[in-house]
């Protein structure tokens, strides 16, 4: 098997989540954009490792035959940490989120993980306390990922504070700002941009040597496939409503609005989504290794 020659040989290697395939995209768009992942990863010298739970048993890496099957499953549960215990005990299919894979990535011994946007705190989280599992795994799991920043659909502000809150590093790769998954910029401010691999893995090799858990890289979305701040907020405010009409929350929320964004913006955040996943593959294949020189 492919992640495991890796693991032996000590080749840098990039753990890959599984949601975006199963609650991401339709079959089979899903399939097409998971290939894609996994090349882009081997074509900047890493080991793509796809994660997930198959009949209750973790899989760190995928071989064609099980990728096809799980783009087409419909019996697939959406797993954060809370979720593992049960998928396990059951011998359930299970889909990773960050958390989930982050969990899995660390017990495997991988270091760099890509994903699209993490979770976050969901807006008017004051009234309905809706904050992701993703932003707590920061600080108990000693992972690197690479991200566009956190989904639009959230309240990127409180989602900053929180990573603040709990020590997280958030470093801007390239970029000042935090973007914003669909877009390159917002006026939030990091303190901490770094402008290549080569430097973001020896920033991760003294953040582990401290004893210290989780590290968010924000990579902007690339600028051809940037959207319009004016009309994804437009879209977002209208699925929204609809999910609020629809009494839509927890771990349903998010497939929900980005299907809705999908269908509103008339495929350009489904265009958009795949261009930011496969620039973070990209990143994080670059990074794992700079992390195998250091």
């Amino acid at each position: 098997m492919e992640v495991k020659a890796a693991f032996e040989k000590n080749l840098p290697i990039v753990a890959l989540e599984s949601t975006i395939i199963s609650h991401g995209m339709p079959y089979p768009q899903n399939l097409e954009v998971a290939n894609e992942v996994e090349e882009m990863v081997r074509v900047h010298g890493a080991t793509p490792a796809t994660i997930a739970i198959l009949n209750g048993q973790f899989h760190v890496g995928l071989s064609g035959d099980e990728l096809e099957m799980f783009a087409q499953a419909k019996d697939v549960m959406k797993c954060s940490r809370r979720d593992l215990p049960f998928v396990v005990a059951k011998k359930m299919n299970g889909a990773t989120t960050v958390a989930a894979t982050m969990i899995i990535a660390e017990m495997a011994g991988i270091k760099v993980f890509a994903t699209g946007g993490i979770g976050g705190v969901h807006r008017d989280a004051e009234n309905t306390f809706d904050v992701s599992a993703d932003l707590k795994e920061f600080s108990q799991t000693q992972l690197a990922v690479v991200s566009a920043g956190a989904k639009a659909i959230l309240d990127l502000p409180k989602t900053l504070e929180y990573l603040e809150t709990f020590g997280v590093p958030v470093i801007g790769y390239q970029t000042d700002v935090f973007p914003a998954f669909y877009t390159r910029s917002t006026e939030l401010k990091l303190t901490i941009r770094l402008d290549n691999a080569s430097e973001i893995a020896s920033f991760i090799q003294a953040n582990n040597q401290l004893g210290h858990k989780g590290i968010l890289i924000a990579n902007p979305i690339p600028l051809e496939f940037e959207l319009s701040k004016n009309s994804i907020e437009n879209a977002i405010q209208e699925a929204l409503k609809e999910a609020k009409k629809n009494a839509i929350i927890g771990k349903d929320l998010t497939p929900f609005l980005l299907k809705k964004l999908n269908e509103v913006t008339k495929g350009e955040s489904q265009k958009a989504n795949k261009a930011l996943v496969l620039n973070n593959a990209r990143l994080a294949a670059e990074i794992a290794v700079a992390l195998t020189k250091n």
